[in-house]
């Protein structure tokens, strides 16, 4: 056991800058980029020995994010819209909130959203669900 923490060790400077907190909008961009690269060698499986890894980084990412990004405020088509664009996302890519009819009703503010499509958006965008109430 003894070894493995001096190997541990030994490897920590370079590795440090992926495993702790980010403090900067740079380190947390590095950070995203790790994440993304976990992602693509996990692919979505939970048993994989690197999701733990996913999950550290996921949990530095997100108390960056909570700490420095502001949750965007207005409507909840505005928000809606708000994430869309930084998410890149197109009206297609909505799937969860309904048909493509359903989906542009809402977004033209003709039809409001319901607690299933809530709950549904505050996971995707990992955001307060009174944001779309």
């Amino acid at each position: 056991m003894v070894q493995e923490f001096q190997q541990l060790i030994q490897i920590w400077p370079s590795v440090s800058s992926y495993l702790s907190a980010p403090t900067t909008e740079t380190e947390v961009n590095k950070l995203i980029g790790f994440a993304d690269y976990l992602m693509d060698q996990t692919q979505g499986n939970p048993e994989h020995p690197l999701m733990g890894l996913l999950d550290i980084v996921g949990m530095f990412i997100a108390e960056y994010e909570q700490q420095h990004v502001p949750e965007p405020q207005g409507t909840p088509v505005g928000c809606l819209k708000y994430f869309m664009q930084e998410h890149g996302l197109k009206q297609k890519d909505l799937t969860e909130l309904g048909s493509p009819g359903v989906i542009s009703e809402i977004l033209a503010g003709k039809r409001e959203l319901n607690t299933r499509q809530i709950r549904a958006l505050s996971q995707r965008f990992a955001c307060n669900p009174a944001i779309f109430i």
